[in-house]
C-alpha cells in the first residue's frame, strides 16, 4: 500500500470520526431525509461546506483563529442563539400530537428554509472550525507531502457519511410512519440542540 493510499485511509478515517456523532447538522440531516425534503440541497450543503472547511484546514490556515479570537466568540453567540431558536421550534413539534408522514404530505418546508438552516447549523457552529480547520489540519501537517491525500481522504468520508444519512434515513420509514416516533425524534433534536447551545454559552461565560 503506497503512501498516497495510506494518508487518504487515514483521511478519511479520521474525517468520519469527526462527523459521525449525534450533533444539530446530523439531526437536521436525518430528519430532512426522513421526510424527504430537499435532501439533495441539504447533503450537497453539508458535504461541500466540509470540504470547503477541509481544505482550510490542510492549507495551514488554521492559525488564522489565534489572530482573530473574537470569531470564535461572536460564532459562538451566534451559533447559539440559533441552536435554541431550533430547539423551541422542535421541542413544540414534539408537543404536538399531530402526525407527521415520511414523505411530507403535511406541512412540509420550502427550500429556503432549509438551505438557511442547513447553512447556519454548519457554519454558525465554532466547533466546525476547531475540529474541522485546525485539529483536522493539524494532524493533516504531520502526513508532509501527502496531507492534501489526507485531506482527499477526510472529503470523501463527508460525502459518503452526509449522503449516507441523508438518503439512507428512508429506510427507517416503517418505524415513522407512527407519530410517536416523529415525537421521540424531534423531542431528542430539541434536547441536543439545546444542550449544545447551552455548552456554547458556557464556554463564552468561562474565558
Amino acid at each position: 500500500m503506497g503512501p498516497h493510499v495510506v494518508a487518504a485511509v487515514s483521511g478519511l478515517g479520521f474525517g468520519l470520526s469527526l462527523i459521525v456523532a449525534i450533533g444539530a447538522q446530523n439531526a437536521f440531516v436525518l430528519r430532512q431525509g426522513l421526510r424527504r425534503e430537499h435532501v439533495l440541497a441539504v447533503v450537497a450543503i453539508c458535504a461541500v461546506s466540509d470540504a470547503v472547511l477541509i481544505v482550510t484546514g490542510v492549507a495551514g490556515l488554521g492559525s488564522l483563529l489565534d489572530l482573530a479570537p473574537w470569531l470564535v466568540d461572536v460564532l459562538s453567540l451566534g451559533g447559539a442563539a440559533f441552536l435554541l431558536t431550533y430547539a423551541v421550534l422542535a421541542a413544540r413539534r414534539a408537543w404536538r400530537p399531530a402526525a407527521m408522514r415520511a414523505d411530507a404530505g403535511d406541512g412540509a418546508t420550502s427550500l429556503w428554509p432549509a438551505v438557511t438552516a442547513a447553512l447556519a447549523l454548519t457554519w454558525l457552529n465554532p466547533h466546525v472550525y476547531l475540529d474541522t480547520v485546525v485539529l483536522l489540519g493539524s494532524v493533516a501537517g504531520t502526513h508532509g507531502d501527502e496531507r492534501w491525500w489526507f485531506g482527499a481522504g477526510a472529503v470523501a468520508g463527508s460525502v459518503v457519511w452526509f449522503t449516507s444519512l441523508g438518503y439512507g434515513a428512508r429506510l427507517l420509514e416503517p418505524l415513522f410512519e407512527r407519530p410517536l416516533a416523529w415525537r421521540v425524534l424531534d423531542a431528542l433534536i430539541a434536547v441536543v440542540m439545546a444542550a449544545i447551545a447551552i455548552g456554547l454559552l458556557r464556554g463564552l461565560m468561562t474565558r
